[in-house]
């Protein structure tokens, strides 16, 4: 079966784990497995914009959602499964992908939710489509 197991949550759009938590989290009780979530804060884009911004704004968006994932965790995973926070900031799907990579190879398993696609989705291509076809370890994508 599988080892542990990464959820991406954006703390912003409940569809974004409504579905695909309960999923992971009912894996990780069944066969005694760690479960990590993982949300990602956007970047500045270009430099220009990053200076509109208060100096310390990076350190302080970190830490808001550091905190606000870790409620989120203690509200929505039972206790009796193990859970880890991370926070990054990037492209979600590369830093779904990269959180993984840097987990090991005991992070085996990546579960997430993946809506209806609209128009701009064929030409841009979800986030759920990008961590598949980037991932190195197998992707369970639960539909809303």
């Amino acid at each position: 079966m599988f080892n542990e197991i990464l959820v991406p949550v954006d703390l912003e759009e409940e569809s974004s784990w409504r579905k695909a938590l309960p999923v992971a989290v009912e894996m990780c009780r069944k066969f005694g497995k760690k479960l990590h979530l993982v949300t990602v804060l956007p970047t500045y884009g270009m430099a220009l914009v990053g200076g509109f911004f208060p100096k310390d704004f990076e350190k302080k968006a970190f830490a808001a959602a550091t905190e606000k994932l870790a409620a989120f965790a203690k509200e929505h995973v039972p206790g009796d499964v193990p859970v880890d926070c991370i926070v990054r900031q990037g492209t979600i799907y590369e830093e779904v992908v990269n959180a993984r990579a840097e987990l090991g190879e005991a992070c085996d398993l990546i579960v997430m939710a993946s809506h209806r696609p609209k128009l701009e989705d064929y030409l841009l291509g979800p986030n759920a489509a990008r961590v598949l076809r980037h991932s190195k370890v197998t992707v369970m994508v639960v539909r809303e």
